[in-house]
């Protein structure tokens, strides 16, 4: 990361939130499920898929985490009526982990439930460090519980990415695999880019030799052709290709032009700072 971009990765925290709205408003379809069905039914008639995340984490009181997962029932209930390809992306921290684990277990399952009635899936999304062990306790819990419709993601600048890819192996998940975006210290992550493209590298390669499906979630350009390389050859339904809304478009297309299935996710809802700030530190071109 060069100096310019240090500089407003360090000053994106003191910019006005009309700024910062203004700035991420192409990564987020809106604050509202109206919003989110709009921007799904487009990637669709695109020839794209969807995975729709509610904006928002580590709730405060059971009352919020009722309401996340409601909103999450909600939106299953909306893309199965109108016949959209979408699942759901939930941080378990917004289902209460943080709060209450056994509350957080009972809401995941009760959604994963409800996705498999809709012949969707949940995918568990991962946050900082500090809630690596417990997200990967509840997949595995679920998983357990006989739940095949839920997912997990790993983050390949980890340092302990391999060896979680090794334990869950048995379980051959549905994992999306992405870089990282969560500020870690180096005795847990890589920071080098060249390394974190290495072990992503290495990850991809692990994941696909225990028979996982992979959703590989990469703008990086030279990580796409490395990683299409390794797949070359695998059936369509193996893998696919995931980005997030407002990114790449063009090549988005392009790879759905060349026969690769892509994901696209979709957040959406009121609780957009956060998301926002992450996203422009993590591409500080951009802003």
């Amino acid at each position: 990361m060069g100096l310019f971009d240090r500089a407003v990765v360090r000053l994106l925290p003191a910019v006005p939130r009309p700024i910062v709205q203004r700035l991420s408003s192409p990564y987020i379809a809106g604050p509202s499920f109206g919003d989110a069905r709009r921007v799904v039914a487009e990637l669709n008639a695109e020839g794209q898929r969807a995975t729709v995340a509610v904006l928002g984490e580590e709730v405060t009181s059971v009352d919020e985490a009722n309401a996340f997962a409601g909103a999450y029932r909600e939106a299953l209930e909306l893309f199965a009526r109108d016949g959209l390809d979408a699942n759901i992306s939930v941080k378990p921290t917004a289902l209460g982990l943080k709060l209450d684990r056994g509350l957080c277990r009972e809401l995941a399952e009760s959604l994963v439930r409800e996705a498999a009635g809709r012949g969707t899936l949940v995918r568990l999304d991962m946050e900082d460090a500090s809630c690596t062990d417990a997200t990967l306790g509840l997949y595995r819990s679920l998983r357990e519980a006989g739940h095949d419709n839920v997912g997990v993601v790993l983050q390949a600048y980890l340092r302990r990415t391999l060896a979680d890819i090794a334990e869950l192996a048995e379980l051959t998940p549905n994992v999306r695999l992405c870089k990282g975006i969560y500020v870690e210290p180096p005795a847990i992550a890589f920071h080098d880019a060249n390394v974190i493209r290495r072990s992503f590298v290495s990850a991809l390669e692990a994941l696909l030799g225990a028979g996982c499906f992979v959703g590989v979630a990469t703008h990086d350009e030279p990580l796409i052709r490395e990683s299409l390389a390794l797949l070359e050859g695998a059936q369509p339904g193996a893998y696919e290709l995931q980005m997030l809304l407002g990114v790449r478009k063009q090549r988005a297309a392009e790879l759905v032009a060349a026969g690769h299935g892509l994901r696209v996710y979709v957040p959406f809802g009121e609780q957009w700072y956060e998301y926002s700030l992450r996203r422009l530190q993590e591409n500080p071109r951009v802003a």
